[in-house]
């Protein structure tokens, strides 16, 4: 997805068999999609500090979104019924979406698990890519990607970077 292109509208089902689109968290200031999953180890280590960013960011109006679109059937950790027990596990304080069709991670362009999507109070594309640089070590981070473009964005400002390769696995695409 390009840079200030608007989010398209899309259905997807939480693990909380809700539906969650566009619109469902149309108040806040600031909305993240992150793709990740359950069984990639750059994903698994960038749970807790999105956790934390939830919770640094939430009474500042900002809402995060997980999409998984892994195929199960190649990856069973990332079944509907795995990211279920992934999200109590973890005690996940926000959505955590599966994008069983891939067309929400197809739109997006999104390649690596994790990679994310900031976007503004008028839901256009300010930032894409990395959550900071370094997905081993949370004390060695240097640069804080994700947590820089959610300071600009609820600032109603844009991002100094808009766009930082993410590091990851690979989607795992349908075959």
């Amino acid at each position: 997805m390009e840079i200030g292109k608007s989010l398209f509208n899309f259905k997807l089902k939480g693990t909380d068999n809700r539906f969650y689109d566009k619109f469902s968290f149309a108040d806040r200031t600031a909305l993240v999609l992150v793709v990740t999953c359950n069984h990639c180890p750059y994903a698994r280590a960038y749970w807790d500090r999105l956790i934390k960013l939830y919770n640094m960011y939430e009474e500042d109006n900002l809402m995060i979104l997980a999409i998984n679109p892994n195929d199960a059937d190649q990856y069973p950790a990332d079944s509907f019924d795995e990211m279920k027990k992934l999200k109590k596990q973890l005690k996940l304080p926000f959505p955590y979406l599966h994008d069983e069709d891939q067309s929400v991670t197809t739109k997006l362009g999104a390649t690596r698990t994790p990679e994310v999507f900031v976007f503004n109070s008028k839901r256009k594309l300010v930032y894409q890519g990395a959550i900071d640089d370094n997905w081993e070590n949370a004390s060695m981070v240097m640069r804080v990607h994700l947590q820089d473009a959610i300071e600009y964005t609820l600032d109603g400002m844009e991002p100094d970077y808009t766009e930082i390769p993410a590091v990851g696995c690979s989607v795992k695409w349908k075959k």
